[in-house]
């Protein structure tokens, strides 16, 4: 019996549905180029990637524009012959080819926009490290973003800044400000990718760590400090204070360089607050406030991040800062009210009753009456029980140091451990006790 190869057995089962398919040019040699297309198939099944190389280019050279296929799976078979070459000069031939049909695809095909934005970051892989093809590299990423915009594929977006880097380092022509330029195009594009991503329930981890990337790279590129970001990107930011994607530019470059004390970094954590509210970012913007002693502004977002808390450690966290920040505004019953609620919402949060301790401490002049000494002391009673429950002892001595003498006590006919009412803003009961020293 007569055995046929399979690649001829292929090529005469789908011979007629390939003469239907819509979209291929089979050219003036139909039955060649329907054989020549089936035995490269048949053999790129079977991986033999050399093997598909004559009838391959057969059909590249005289049916050019038989079907974008021929130029999609002639891109996997050169990346596949290259990724396996040991010797260098045919490993670049293999890349140079696989690149050159993604030219070809575009000129009989077109879709520009899209298949180069497949083929720059094959490029980039076959020529990061040619310092002699840095302007071709460069030249192919700025188009692909010109075409591309907002839709440049995500692993372009390192390997852009990585271009400009290298190409910059061997002698571009590019300024400080047109590689801010470009990072903040790059940025902006994958603040949008992050967006998208939360908003399908996708990990965001894999973006965030270009972003790492990204920064770090620009940071190579160009000496970045606090009065850079105020200076240069500063003034794009306060002509549009809504501009998320660069108020988030801000945040993250003044987190790395430590600027946040710069007014810059505030109203752009603002605009981000605003715009895509969170328990953390009110946080912040509260407590640089607090540091500012713009109070009105610091308990606003004391109050929203309270709203926007999801568990009792954020919002004792919360309700601490309110504590301080009501007392730094001398409102001591709100102050207290505060530092309670932090043992209420956690109560492994004992230091918040020493806050309400210092309360009671620096309340002797205002709550003394000058009638009883015992009474006028009973504040230091009051603020010792307090730091007790703190377990803070050094208040807890500078507290018992105050306490009424023994001869005060007994001059008002008065006996230790009996109940004292302590007037005044404090209005609490407490045990009354004698100075230590007079024991």
């Amino acid at each position: 019996m007569k055995l046929f190869p399979t690649y001829v057995v292929v090529f005469l089962l789908s011979s007629t549905l390939i003469q239907a398919q819509a979209g291929w040019n089979w050219g003036d040699d139909a039955a060649t180029s329907k054989e020549k297309n089936a035995i490269y198939n048949d053999m790129m099944k079977n991986n033999d990637f050399k093997g598909t190389l004559e009838p391959l280019e057969w059909l590249l050279t005289n049916t050019p524009d038989l079907n974008a296929a021929i130029y999609i799976n002639g891109v996997k078979i050169y990346d596949q012959l290259q990724g396996k070459e040991t010797d260098p000069a045919q490993k670049k031939a293999y890349q140079d080819r696989c690149l050159k049909l993604y030219d070809q695809r575009i000129k009989n095909f077109g879709n520009e926009a899209q298949v180069l934005n497949r083929k720059a970051y094959k490029a980039y892989k076959f020529l990061k490290d040619d310092k002699s093809r840095y302007q071709e590299l460069y030249d192919l990423f700025e188009r692909t973003f010109e075409l591309n915009g907002d839709k440049v594929a995500i692993n372009n977006l390192v390997a852009y800044m990585d271009v400009i880097r290298r190409y910059r380092a061997n002698g571009g022509n590019l300024s400080d400000d047109e590689v801010l330029e470009k990072y903040a195009k790059t940025m902006t594009i994958l603040d949008k990718n992050v967006e998208a991503y939360e908003k399908a329930g996708k990990d965001t981890a894999s973006l965030e760590k270009n972003r790492d990337f990204i920064n770090k790279m620009l940071t190579g590129m160009v000496e970045i400090d606090c009065d850079f970001i105020e200076n240069k990107i500063g003034p794009a930011f306060e002509a549009n204070p809504s501009d998320l994607a660069l108020a988030k530019r801000i945040i993250a470059l003044s987190l790395t360089y430590n600027c946040s004390k710069r007014p810059i970094f505030l109203k752009a954590s603002k605009t981000l607050q605003e715009q895509e509210p969170t328990f953390s970012m009110a946080k912040i913007i509260a407590i640089k406030n607090d540091a500012a002693k713009n109070y009105n502004e610091a308990n606003k977002y004391y109050l929203e991040a309270l709203k926007l808390a999801e568990t009792g450690k954020q919002k004792a966290d919360i309700y601490y800062g309110l504590a301080n920040h009501y007392r730094a505004r001398g409102m001591k019953s709100k102050s207290r009210s505060s530092a309670f609620a932090v043992v209420k919402s956690d109560p492994s949060r004992k230091e918040a009753y020493k806050i309400v301790g210092d309360l009671y401490m620096t309340s002797y002049k205002d709550c003394r009456l000058g009638v009883s000494k015992v009474d006028d002391r009973a504040v230091f009673l009051a603020a010792y029980k307090m730091y007790e429950r703190a377990g803070n002892r050094r208040g807890m001595s500078n507290a018992e140091k105050q306490f009424p003498s023994m001869e005060e006590i007994f001059e008002l006919s008065l006996k230790e451990g009996q109940s004292l009412k302590v007037e005044c803003w404090i209005n609490e009961t407490v045990s009354l006790k004698r100075r230590p020293a007079d024991t």
